[in-house]
Order: structure tokens, then sequence, then C-alpha cells
């Protein structure tokens, strides 16, 4: 094992393979741009959680556990390739690139699981109400991200353990923003099939298992709101769900998009699959908060009375100074 660690033992990622060099600095500053804001609005959502007692409820439990698998993916991912553009560093360790790829596998399963429990929140608060404090209370949620966070573990190590000992001899370099598994696999100088496989159906199961459920409970929240008598009670029940609605689309539609793309016979370049799935992969952490904040009424109203307080604790000093 080690005489094949010694043959490579770093890999380049080319980033966006076909960026003229005269963009890669607006590239870099984009990409900073989208950290720092997913950093700021999902670290807003830890804050208002903080600070005001009347978010603790189940919903706002798993949307917390939403912005801590968002910060992780976008700190895991973003600070590698801004580097690259900024100071010409796009060489990772072979160890590093392989704890990179574990953590981009895990979390994008992480996050996957977080939006079933948003879609089994949704199906209890709109299909069976009168249960819903009684099955999903605070302590069921948290076991339940518990759960989520560790059952998560199993397919990334498997498949980071299955790929790291295979003989890289060949090319280094990862046409790539990030190291993934298909990116590092397909520089092993060995059939890559028996090791590809596995992890083709490792993510069809973490992706396609909760996103069946999730269609399955929304069928049935439509179902129950068509049963409701009333125009407004309708609306206002669909509301309570159109937040999730949104985030759990943003997540599977685009993925979805590319799977069946590539097997109806969609070539993309080189360039435009990476701009795909760095969309996919990155906006959503930079978006999710904004949904929360402006479609979430509880959200609102508890920024709204953080900027008050921060409002009358401004003319509160800038009375003392004057007098």
């Amino acid at each position: 094992m080690l005489g094949n660690h010694s043959i490579v033992t770093e890999f380049i990622l080319t980033g966006f393979p076909g960026l003229h060099p005269e963009y890669q600095g607006l590239a870099s500053v984009v990409l900073f741009l989208v950290y720092s804001f997913t950093l700021m609005g999902n670290a807003t959502v830890f804050f208002l959680f903080a600070t005001d007692r009347s978010l603790h409820k189940p919903m706002y439990y798993i949307i917390l556990n939403l912005s801590a698998c968002d910060i992780l993916f976008s700190t895991t991912t973003l600070p590698k390739i801004i580097s690259k553009y900024w100071f010409q560093s796009g060489t990772i360790s072979f160890n590093a690139c392989f704890v990179q790829m574990y953590f981009v596998h895990f979390l994008g399963s992480v996050n996957s699981y977080i939006l079933f429990l948003m879609a089994l929140d949704r199906y209890f608060a709109i299909c069976h109400p009168l249960r819903y404090t009684l099955v999903l209370k605070n302590s069921t949620i948290c076991i339940l991200s518990i759960t989520a966070w560790v059952v998560a573990n199993a397919g990334p190590l498997m498949i980071v353990i299955r790929a790291y000992p295979l003989p890289y001899c060949a090319s280094n370099i990862i046409n790539h923003c990030y190291c993934d598994h298909i990116g590092i696999t397909i520089l092993a100088c060995t059939d890559r099939a028996p090791y590809g496989f596995p992890a083709f159906v490792f993510a069809m199961v973490v992706l396609l298992g909760p996103l069946a459920f999730i269609i399955f409970s929304y069928c049935c929240i439509v179902r129950a709101v068509l049963k409701i008598a009333n125009l407004q009670g309708r609306l206002k029940s669909l509301s309570t769900c159109s937040t999730q609605l949104m985030v759990i689309s943003l997540y599977y539609l685009p993925r979805c998009f590319v799977y069946l793309a590539s097997n109806v016979g969609i070539k993309f370049s080189a360039d435009m699959r990476i701009v795909i799935i760095m969309l996919y992969s990155l906006c959503p952490p930079m978006i999710n908060p904004l949904i929360y904040c402006l479609r979430s009424k509880e959200m609102r109203e508890s920024l709204r009375k953080q900027f008050n307080k921060r409002a009358a604790s401004q003319k509160t000093r800038v009375a003392a100074v004057s007098d």
C-alpha cells in the first residue's frame, strides 16, 4: 500500500479548467462572497436560535442541523479552491484529498437525511396535527438528528476505505473544485468498476431513499390540504411547508436533472459539468438562511426583534453621549 502512495503524493485541483486567467480573480471573489454570505447567513440562524426561546421548536432544531451541515460543507470545499485562484495554490496532499472526499460525501448524506426529517415534520404537522406534539417533541428531533449524523458515516467511510489503497500511478490532476469519489478513483491504475458501482449504489440510496419519502409525504400533505373546506385554510396550511419545499427543491432538483441528463445522453463540457455541480452544491447553503428568514413568520419576527433591540440600544448610547 505504501508503495502505491509513494508514486502520487499530492493531487492538483484544476477548478474550472477552461477559465481564462484574466477571469480567475473574479471567480475567486465570487467564491469568496458565496462563502462569506453562507457563513453570515447560517451564523444568523444560530444566533436567532440561541437568543430567542420561541424558536426552540422541532422545525427550527431541524433547520439548525441543516445550517450546521451547510457551514461545514462550504468550509470543507470553498477555502481550498479560493486559495487556488488567489495564491495559485491548487495542490492538495494525498491524505488531505481523501479527508476532503470523506467530508464531502458525509455532509451530503447528512443533508439528505435532514431534509427527510423536514418532510417528516411537515407530514405530521399537516396530516396528523393532533399527534404532532406527541410524536415530534424536541427531544425526539434531537435523537433523530444525532442518528442522522451517525448513520451518515457508514457510506462515506466505506468508499474512502476502499478507494484509499488503490494504486494511483497515473495522472494526479483532478478536474474539479474539490476531491470527490469519482474525481479521485478515475485516476487509479486499475479497473474502477468494482469501486465505482458500490459508490453509485450508495449515492442512489442516500439520494432516492429520502426523496421517495419526501414525495410520499407531500402527496399526503396535498391530499390533506384539499380536504380543508375553506380556501384560506388551505393556503395557510400550504404556507407552513413552502419554506421546506423550497429548500428541498434546491437540493434535489438539480441533482436529479444531472443524473437524468447523463442517462438520456445529454453531454456537458467539463466546465459546464463543474459549474452545475458547484451551483447545486454551494448555492443552497447560501440561499437557505434567506429562505428561512423571509418565509418563516417566527424567524422574521425574531430578526425584527433583534434589529429593534439594536436600534434601541444605539439610541440609548447616542442619548447618553449627548447628555
